[in-house]
């Protein structure tokens, strides 16, 4: 089972893991021309793709996905709930397929759990992907860590968390106050001391590889989150350690027990 974060930011969100011959997306918020350079560069064929999958309808996760659902004629998995609010930006979805949130779902082979996260979206979710001896966890844009989401995280051998800013230069940036306080709410993101303690009690468990994303470009810097993830995580030789950035693809990251 392999993973690469496509890209993740403010600016587009896009993930692709594989297992076998099945290869998923979650989200899709980058041109549909924009995706399939990322996929060859890392050697993926965008005609071997299975389906897509999303966890909200925000457009920095959502702005590529009709174009590439329709050139690929991929199936689209969403909530009802998200797939109504994507409607406007997705368009016409050639094959539109539901799942209840708390429902898992099979992907050819490919075990998928959606969970409930906290964010200001219609039905905003993130995901546990087995096949069935590893398991992935994916869970950005949530403004708090709830008790279910520790529960369906505490099993996975990687994770792919959001680190989204740095309070102090979120409360001290030119973000105007409503904005500071929609990423400082429950319903917003997380701050990189949420992640790394969440982190910090997983890497006790299963967690052998953290890819920390979707970080700020006014709110954040590399070095800030990595100076404090070597403050509260183990050393690497329990987690290893990667940021996910916005403009380039992470190399494809095998997942082991």
């Amino acid at each position: 089972m392999r993973f690469s974060v496509l890209g993740s930011g403010s600016r587009g969100n896009c993930t692709l893991v594989e297992t076998g011959s099945t290869r998923v997306l979650i989200d899709n918020g980058f041109s549909g021309k924009e995706i399939i350079t990322r996929l060859r560069a890392l050697g993926i064929a965008p005609e071997s793709l299975t389906a897509l999958i999303l966890t909200h309808e925000h457009d920095d996760h959502v702005k590529g996905v009709g174009v590439l659902a329709r050139r690929l004629k991929l199936p689209v998995y969403a909530n009802e709930a998200t797939h109504r609010a994507a409607e406007a930006r997705a368009g016409h979805l050639p094959l539109r397929q539901e799942f209840g949130v708390g429902e898992a779902f099979v992907i050819e082979g490919l075990h998928i759990h959606p969970f409930a996260v906290s964010h200001d979206a219609a039905d905003p979710v993130g995901f546990v992907l087995d096949d069935g001896n590893l398991s992935l966890g994916y869970c950005t844009d949530t403004g708090t860590i709830t008790r279910l989401i520790r529960h369906r995280l505490r099993t996975c051998q990687a994770l792919v968390l959001e680190a989204n800013h740095d309070v102090e230069m979120l409360k001290e940036g030119p973000y105007p106050l409503p904005l500071q306080q929609r990423v400082l709410s429950s319903r917003g993101h997380l701050a990189n001391p949420d992640s790394l303690d969440l982190a910090a009690d997983l890497a006790g468990g299963c967690l052998r590889l953290l890819v920390l994303a979707h970080l700020s470009e006014i709110n954040n810097y590399p070095d800030l989150v990595l100076r404090e993830a070597s403050q509260r995580l183990p050393g690497e030789e329990a987690v290893r350690l990667l940021l996910a950035g916005q403009g380039q693809a992470s190399p494809l990251l095998e997942i082991e027990p």
